[in-house]
């Protein structure tokens, strides 16, 4: 079985925020739910959440994905353990990580795992030119492991090692589980150490080992806003890299931002400046201009998405959208649509081959297909207490600056003429007229224009 316990009961106070730590967002994701997207990558049996401030937000984000454990008192990293203990699988092997580390990809912790089997306990370390507070890894003559040393509590000689350990460990289940209790607060900060269970292990002739980190900025802890940037800047670089290997053009990735749930297909294009949030999908030869904003939706093959901002949607093939469109809340464009300039969608279904160049709204609408919407239509959706849905046929013409007051149907090649407010259903075949009928004031227009 493969167990994760993930510390994420600190408040963080030099983020300097109301939020926990964890809850920090980078590339619109908190950074748990990085640290927990990589778990589940590796496929974990268990994952257990070790919470303490902010407990509430952290649990409202997460839900039932993971098992909690309350750490009402933060006593250290072995404290925070032992609230977990009882809730971990009594064979297999458990991975510490943090949550306010969100770098650790999914690789590393699967080669943790993979490196422990013939081993009880895998510390993941280290080297830096300067450890600063880092806690050393200290090895005896023959290289391996001997003890953990917290900074504080390091000799002058300690203190010249550059191996660190990273906080990273992979357990033998039923060591950790029957030596946890072993561990004390005698030492410099008066908590309890996890690092201890080091010695405590090689005490009892258990096999540790100690494995060193490829990438040293993988492990980096996130504690203030600095950090956090830093974090987001290495995690946009892998996720960027990635797609370039497979077959996205990047115009500028410095400026790119994607979550690590977006997926690609070849042949897609991104302009600078585009964000995409969530779970989304792209499909090949589709093009994303700059300031786009993207959260999950699926976007179609050969769509051209012009600085628009899409949310909760699925667009078909051979779409184009904008600029300056706005589609949210479920909205299913079918292939071949043309969405202009300063259009808003919401819950909105629509058929093939329509038009709705620009200015216009369509909120609760179901709409066929060949259908045209002139400038400045309005589908009025909304009494002040309820939503209500309007339905237009296949091959309707909507005139300029129409009001459609919901709940309404237009029959299939309906016409409305421009200006028009419509109140009642347009039966199919019909065109519907509704405005004031013109009248012309012979004279009146120049005595106005005297009269000023």
């Amino acid at each position: 079985m493969r167990n994760a316990v993930v510390l994420a009961a600190g408040k963080g106070t030099r983020m300097k925020s109301g939020l926990p730590k964890v809850m920090h967002k980078i590339l619109g994701q908190p950074m748990i739910g990085h640290v927990l997207t990589h778990l589940n990558e590796v496929h974990t049996d268990k994952n257990i959440m070790v919470v303490g401030h902010g407990a509430q937000l952290i649990q409202d984000y997460l839900k039932d994905q993971v098992l909690y454990a309350l750490q009402a008192e933060q006593k250290g990293t072995g404290h925070a353990v032992m609230q977990a203990i009882d809730q971990l699988d009594p064979t297999g092997d458990t991975v510490l990580l943090y949550g306010d580390c969100p770098c650790v990809q999914s690789e590393t912790i699967e080669w943790l795992f993979e490196s422990n089997k013939d081993h009880d306990l895998t510390v993941l370390t280290a080297f830096f030119f300067d450890p600063a507070k880092y806690g050393r890894v200290i090895r005896d003559k023959k290289g391996r492991i001997k003890k953990i040393v917290e900074f504080k509590d390091c000799s002058p000689n300690e203190l010249k090692v550059k191996e660190i350990n990273t906080g990273i460990y992979c357990f033998k289940n039923e060591a950790l589980i029957k030596y946890i209790a072993q561990i004390t607060n005698n030492n410099a900060q008066g908590e309890y150490y996890i690092t201890d269970l080091v010695e405590i292990f090689l005490n009892h002739d258990l096999r540790v080992q100690a494995i060193s980190v490829k990438d040293n900025e993988e492990v980096m802890g996130v504690n203030d806003r600095q950090d956090l940037l830093n974090a987001q800047r290495w995690i946009q670089k892998k996720i960027n890299a990635k797609w370039i290997d497979n077959g996205v053009t990047f115009l500028n990735p410095q400026s790119t931002y994607i979550s690590l749930q977006t997926t690609f297909e070849e042949d897609v294009v991104l302009y600078p400046n585009v964000f995409l949030e969530g779970k989304n999908h792209i499909r090949r030869n589709t093009t994303i201009t700059s300031n786009s904003f993207i959260r999950d939706s699926r976007i179609g093959q050969n769509v051209t998405i012009d600085s628009s901002r899409i949310t909760d949607c699925v667009i078909g093939d051979n779409v184009n959208i904008g600029p300056f469109a706005h589609l949210r809340n479920g909205c299913q464009i079918g292939d071949g649509n043309r969405i202009g300039n300063f259009v808003e969608m919401k819950n909105t279904v629509m058929g093939q081959d329509n038009r709705c160049a620009h200015l216009t709204y369509l909120g609760d609408t179901e709409v066929g297909d060949d259908v045209n919407f002139g400038c400045g239509v309005v589908t009025v959706n909304y009494d002040g207490h309820n939503k209500f849905k309007t339905k237009i046929g296949d091959h309707a013409f909507i005139g300029s600056n129409v009001n459609l007051i919901a709940p309404i149907s237009v029959g299939t090649n309906g016409v409305i003429a421009a200006g028009s407010t419509v109140t009642e259903d347009i039966p199919d075949d019909a065109m519907a007229i509704a405005r004031q009928r013109q009248e012309n004031k012979p004279g009146l227009g120049k005595k106005y224009i005297e009269k000023k």
